[in-house]
């Protein structure tokens, strides 16, 4: 249960390197800046998604 556990913060970590990726684009290649910014947008939601269907899964069982 350890190793899901470890994914589902790497989701937050793949996260914040998007976001800083995306403030060192800024400048050079708004764009591609955006694009960093919406893949940090997706790993924050899978974070919470895996936390909702993990923790719904303990309580299950």
């Amino acid at each position: 249960m350890k190793f899901f556990n470890f994914f589902q913060y790497a989701y937050l970590a793949v996260a914040v390197f998007f976001v800083v990726e995306a403030i060192r684009e800024w400048n050079n290649a708004t764009n591609q800046a955006y694009m960093f910014l919406f893949l940090a947008a997706i790993a924050v939601f899978m974070f919470f998604f895996k936390r909702h269907f993990r923790n719904k899964y303990k309580k299950k069982g």
